[in-house]
């Protein structure tokens, strides 16, 4: 949104964007390469992005589409509530 001004992400939420960036997963990193440089349908991804309280994998502005990858390090109930208040933010939400 053009003029939209965000205010700034609490240091630990920003910190743990920055680190997960760091530490990707193959998966993450295979996706990656299809979604970045507005390689998908010319769509914008950012990886790792904020949405207070959570970190989403991937993410599209124009679409507010998210992308998560689900491997071992999610928990099945934790993810259900999270995509429940990611979509009360009007998100859609895709889980591979």
């Amino acid at each position: 949104m053009p003029g939209h001004i965000k205010p700034p992400l609490p240091t630990r939420t920003r910190d743990q964007s920055r680190d997960l960036r760091q530490a990707k997963t193959e998966a993450e990193q295979k996706l990656w390469y299809y979604l970045r440089g507005r390689r998908l349908g010319g769509y914008k991804f950012r990886r790792q992005h904020s949405v207070p309280p959570y970190v989403v994998d991937f993410y599209c502005d124009v679409k507010r589409l998210v992308v998560e990858l689900d491997g071992s390090q999610h928990n099945a109930q934790v993810d259900v509530k999270r995509t429940r208040y990611l979509e009360s933010q009007g998100l859609e939400v895709l889980r591979f």
